[in-house]
């Protein structure tokens, strides 16, 4: 995982960051932009990703880091949108979503998970540039 985030740097000069607790943990998960790296209906596009240790999950990280990722990809990287996606029943991380004003946009079976599998089935959402600048939050 780490060779694919460090390549991902490379190719994109942009990525996840790892997470720590400064003086207190080094490394407790992930937050940040990352190419999708399939072909589906909304690509390409970006994704904002995270992915923290369960003992920080509930504790506002997620969303705090997912901010400054949001910050960093519509002021620095100028893009024009941001997507993220989860299994519907993730309920956690699109509650992240909603609070950093995402917007449900659909369903979709995720191309690289059998589709019979019970988390092939996955919720998008998305959230604009303008709609970003527009939220006093």
């Amino acid at each position: 995982m780490f060779g694919r985030i460090e390549e991902h740097f490379q190719r994109h000069d942009y990525g996840v960051w790892a997470v720590e607790l400064p003086g207190q943990i080094p490394f407790i998960g992930f937050i940040g932009l990352a190419v999708v790296p399939f072909e589906a209906s909304f690509t390409p596009c970006v994704e904002i990703a995270w992915r923290l240790t369960p003992p920080w999950w509930g504790k506002g990280l997620a969303t705090e880091g997912a901010r400054a990722a949001l910050a960093y990809g519509f002021e620095r990287l100028d893009l024009k949108e941001i997507v993220a996606f989860t299994v519907p029943g993730n309920t956690r991380s699109r509650r992240v979503m909603e609070k950093l004003g995402m917007r449900y946009s659909e369903d979709f079976a995720h191309p690289r998970i059998d589709p019979q599998h019970p988390l092939c089935r996955h919720v998008l959402y998305r959230l604009s540039r303008a709609e970003w600048a527009s939220d006093p939050s």
